[in-house]
């Protein structure tokens, strides 16, 4: 019976609400927050079906070790742990400087890195990393070269002079090169294997010899994208907390204003009629987060790159800008969903008002809406929902 009501409340609500009422138990409110917690469970996890985070590594906090710490390169040029270095979560607080006096080439070695897969169709991507080159004006890069190691003598080799063909001694160049066997490295020799690359190698020449300095930051394997689901299963549960908390407490609130409202302009009712119709009124939270599931639910899959999870603030804003315009319908359509329910909720609230306390129409729907508006902005204020 207490099902069947819930459901009234939506299509016949002043009918609904006259049998409530009469007979007014906590079973109806409490099955409504069963409901709005589960299909907040269901919301969640479409949001986070829809959801993929790059994987890179260095990963978790090791955050870009590579770039950290000087014990992990071997130079021809002298290395040092500089403080000029990207802002932002995964780029910790250092580079990696390279220095030479009064010459015209310099190479570094990243070792010790273990056996990383770059094969496909499950390996690593891409390679991302950020160079600063320190030079004198009148002095070009006459070769850069990225090599890829695999074992202690083979390797696949890029050629990326063309990135340096004007260099400015201030800016920190960012530098994403695709690798795999779909990838442009070429020239490998007899034995490399895409599956086991164990190091790289940078290399450096000059048109003429002067003091030279290479900086580099933000090194990362990436380019593998994975379902938040795999991961994040027990955000579910958090989010489901979350949603039993908020109805909890918008009941409680809502209720408790209404009341005291209602009290105040003289009318006689009791305390446990009004929070129980106040939590049938809520069975539309159920339906905007049911409305808001479909609406996810039509989404395609969404990358969430780096630069969003841990980038610089240029890089967050791009990549956002981008997951917005991709989310923008939906926004839009779950926005006015939302709006449409704060009026429907006073509605139903005002109906309730009206058979409770026999206030005007006018009146019930004032009462209605002046509790429900004041217990949105009381919780924002206090609870940040």
């Amino acid at each position: 019976m207490f099902a069947y009501g819930i459901f009234k409340v939506i299509y016949a609500p002043h009918k609904a609400f006259k049998e409530i009422t009469q007979n007014p138990k906590y079973i109806g409110p409490i099955l409504i927050m069963i409901l709005y917690v589960a299909a907040n469970m269901g919301f969640v996890y479409t949001v986070m079906s829809k959801t993929y985070i790059e994987q890179v590594l260095p990963t978790g906090s090791k955050l870009d070790e590579w770039t950290e710490n000087r014990t992990y390169w071997t130079s021809s040029a002298n290395i040092a742990e500089s403080n000029d270095s990207l802002e932002g979560i995964y780029y910790g607080n250092k580079s990696i400087e390279f220095s030479a006096v009064n010459a015209s080439g310099m190479w570094m070695q990243l070792d010790n890195i273990g056996s990383i897969d770059c094969s496909d169709p499950t390996g690593y991507k891409n390679m991302s990393f950020r160079i600063k080159l320190i030079q004198p004006n009148a002095t070009q890069v006459a070769n850069a070269s990225l090599s890829l190691l695999s074992g202690p003598t083979d390797y696949f080799y890029r050629n990326l002079t063309q990135r340096f063909v004007s260099v400015n001694n201030t800016l920190w160049y960012n530098l994403t090169v695709p690798i795999g066997p779909e990838s442009a490295m070429g020239n490998p020799t007899a034995n490399a294997d895409w599956s086991n690359i164990t190091g790289l190698r940078f290399g450096f020449a000059w048109s003429e010899s002067a003091n030279l300095t290479v900086r580099l930051d933000g090194l990362f394997f990436r380019g593998i994208f994975k379902p938040f689901t795999e991961n994040g299963i027990d955000y579910v549960f958090r989010y489901s907390l979350s949603a039993f908390m908020q109805f909890f407490i918008q009941w409680f609130f809502f209720g408790g204003l209404l009341y005291v409202v209602a009290k105040a302009l003289g009318a006689k009712t009791l305390w446990k009629p009004i929070l129980i119709v106040v939590g049938f009124a809520l069975v539309t939270f159920f339906i905007q987060t049911l409305i808001s599931t479909a609406a996810y639910a039509t989404l395609p899959v969404l990358h969430y790159p780096l630069e969003i999870t841990g980038g610089t603030k240029d890089e967050f804003a791009a990549a956002y800008s981008k997951i917005l315009d991709e989310t923008w319908l939906v926004s839009q359509v779950t926005g006015f969903v939302r709006i449409a329910m704060y009026f429907w909720t006073i509605i139903l609230a005002g109906i309730a008002a009206r058979m409770l306390v026999e206030f005007s129409w006018v009146k019930s729907l004032l009462v209605a809406a002046v509790a429900y508006i004041v217990s949105i902005v009381v919780q924002a204020f206090i609870f940040g929902i």
